[in-house]
């Protein structure tokens, strides 16, 4: 099929989106369905496989029937990484709720396998570490606890895999089980150097690999859409986790060129070439795309509480009415008044890798007002990249300038606290949702508009603005140390 324009299924963790790119990365149409987020319990977070399905196919429906399904040349698909469906081959029907990367109750079962010796395998083999983010551990903890997984599992009719082998499965109608290299590498389950699923961690982690998707290239060819599903059947070439989609999307695709999106959480990617990376320093080494089977490598910094703390602050404190007002806010007084706020509320990520810390709001007097709590929320995002920064350079990955996109890097105020405090410049694309336009540009690199992904990432990622520091140093330092003494704290 040709076409001028690429279709990029976007799910993300709290909805899904269809969006329609063509060769100059303009978004020509969008179309977004929010999805149910399920607590049942404190440190577990839930979602409906069969709502996030539903969710995308009528997004896709929407921007498809307005520009024309002969118009579309092929489908990306990018996602909420780490997030584990477990549902029933001959059905295709969902077995339990998908646990979330950011559900926290395999945490008992990282603490066994480290005291058992475990992490330094897992770390070495896969660039992770032993935490309750990655997949593997939820996949354990499904078949072990869910009856009905682990039945399927035991008739042969189990599938598991993270959100875009779903999506995949449920576009082809059944016909392909798959995932591409960079989520896999999120598992737990595949060595960042082995084309396929790691025996002994299946072993480790008791996961039949006869569940398992088949591992994948970035781009390629990964079947096609059912007709009914948008009128003709579209291919499906591209396939990659959010942040590895948002570093291409960025073009950040040689040695030393660096991303940060801030969407729910914060994520941190180097580029650092073809060798897989070892970090010294709790920094997680990554697949960052696979193209012909050969692989290209990241170094990645998670925080697990970015964009959900605005919306903390909004929903549940009603310290706010509106993200808009936080740049507003955070200008409106001339420092955070002493105020810092560690936002743990989901544990801490990288680098200290703490899933049992709980947020801290510190240095509060009278004198301290809405503006002030809403300030130190803002600058917790600076102090967040900054101990990542930190790390990445003692990891031998020094930072020359930051690449920023997602929801949050539209707050100009926010822009410029990271310019100050890590004393670099910032760059910001006009287009901020890199996460779609990366999938687009391996589509729209699989479908043959480009020779390279770097040759695409140059062609759609359009203009940037830059925000330089400007912060004395003296300011700079005061707030590190207030900082560091709250993290001391907790």
């Amino acid at each position: 099929m040709s076409g001028d324009l690429i279709l990029v299924i976007d799910a993300g963790t709290t909805s899904t989106r269809a969006l329609l790119f063509d060769r100059q990365g303009c978004c020509h149409d969008v179309s977004q369905t929010e999805f149910r987020q399920y607590y049942p319990e404190p440190g577990r977070v839930e979602h409906d496989a069969a709502e996030i399905w539903q969710a995308t196919l009528g997004c896709t429906r929407d921007v498809a029937a307005r520009a024309g399904v002969d118009r579309i040349a092929a489908i990306g698909v990018t996602n909420q990484r780490e997030t584990v469906v477990a549902w029933d081959r001959t059905t295709g029907e969902p077995l339990a709720r998908a646990i979330v990367w950011q559900d926290r109750r395999t945490a008992p079962l990282c603490d066994r396998l480290r005291s058992e010796g475990a992490e330094p395998l897992v770390q070495s083999r896969t660039g992770l570490l032993l935490d309750p983010y990655f997949s593997g551990t939820k996949m354990r903890w499904l078949l072990d606890n869910d009856p009905a997984v682990g039945a399927a599992a035991r008739d042969g009719r189990l599938a598991l895999g993270t959100v875009e082998s779903w999506l995949v499965w449920n576009l082809t109608g059944g016909a392909r089980h798959v995932t591409d290299a960079s989520n896999a590498s999120r598992t737990l389950l595949l060595g960042l150097e082995g084309a396929d699923w790691d025996d002994e961690l299946l072993a480790l982690f008791a996961v039949p690999r006869a569940a398992l998707p088949h591992v994948t290239d970035c781009l390629g060819e990964f079947g096609t859409t059912l007709p009914e599903w948008l009128g003709a059947p579209v291919p499906i070439r591209g396939m990659a986790g959010d942040q590895q989609a948002a570093t291409v999307g960025q073009g950040c695709l040689a040695p030393g060129q660096v991303k940060a999106t801030f969407g729910t959480g914060a994520f941190v990617l180097a580029a650092m070439g073809d060798v897989a990376p070892r970090s010294g320093h709790r920094l997680l080494g990554t697949v960052l795309v696979q193209d012909n089977g050969r692989r290209s490598y990241a170094l990645e910094g998670s925080v697990f509480v970015a964009g959900s703390l605005i919306k903390w602050l909004r929903d549940t404190m009603g310290l706010i009415g509106s993200a808009e007002e936080t740049a507003t806010l955070a200008a409106s007084v001339q420092d955070s008044g002493g105020v810092v706020l560690v936002p743990a509320l989901s544990g801490l990520g990288a680098p200290h890798w703490r899933p049992d810390a709980t947020a801290a709001l510190t240095g509060m007097t009278f004198a301290t007002s809405r503006a002030h709590v809403v300030r130190a929320a803002l600058e917790a995002m600076a102090h967040q990249t900054r101990d990542l920064m930190v790390a990445f350079s003692a990891d031998r990955a020094p930072w020359a300038s930051l690449r920023i996109d997602g929801g949050m890097s539209g707050n100009d105020w926010m822009a410029q606290d990271l310019a100050d405090l890590l004393d670099l410049p910032v760059e910001r694309p006009a287009m901020l949702e890199t996460t779609a336009l990366g999938a687009g540009v391996l589509a729209a690199t699989a479908s043959g508009w480009f020779s390279s992904l770097e040759e695409g990432a140059l062609a759609m990622r359009g203009q940037l603005s830059r925000f330089e520091p400007r912060m004395s140093a003296s300011v700079r330092e005061a707030r590190i140390a207030r900082w560091d003494a709250a993290l001391a704290k907790i």
